[in-house]
């Protein structure tokens, strides 16, 4: 198994770009976020401590799980955007001013369109084409330069 500085330095090659990276830092997180949003649209026929859960609670989990197995301290940095993002979907849910799951498809189908555009302008295609766990390994790549910024280790 790779460890997270070989995933990272391997994703960062097609990464140079300055609007790419710049593009990333939108819509990696968007296509994040509008994942966990479809995800808690599907609702499960369980409630915990006036908590419905949802199949974004689950996968989140699993994530995290995939994470500490990458970083004994990166993964907390995503575990806790992936809270923002679940809080951020009860918000929109609860405004009730456009259907979460729409909403969501159109941040994802926006994303990927700026995603595409950034590697068209590296020259470079996608990672994930070469492995489809560079998927995971982008909201990492993003996190690890908040941890450097910060001085917290890796």
């Amino acid at each position: 198994m790779k460890t997270i500085q070989q995933w990272l330095s391997e994703y960062g090659e097609s990464h140079q770009n300055h609007t790419n990276k710049t593009i990333h830092w939108i819509c990696v997180p968007s296509i994040f976020f509008s994942i966990v949003g479809l995800l808690y649209c599907i609702k499960l026929p369980l409630v915990i401590s006036g908590v419905q859960l949802n199949v974004a609670m689950l996968v989140l989990a699993l994530v995290t799980v995939y994470y500490i197995t990458l970083s004994k301290t990166l993964w907390i940095g995503l575990l806790l955007f992936a809270v923002f993002c679940l809080w951020l979907c009860s918000l929109i849910e609860q405004a009730n001013f456009i259907q979460l799951w729409l909403f969501c498809l159109i941040v994802f189908v926006v994303a990927w369109i700026g995603q595409f555009y950034g590697h068209k302008v590296e020259g470079k295609k996608p990672s994930f084409l070469k492995d489809i766990q560079f998927l995971m390994i982008g909201p990492a790549w993003l996190m690890s330069f908040i941890y450097k910024k910060l001085g917290i280790a890796i």
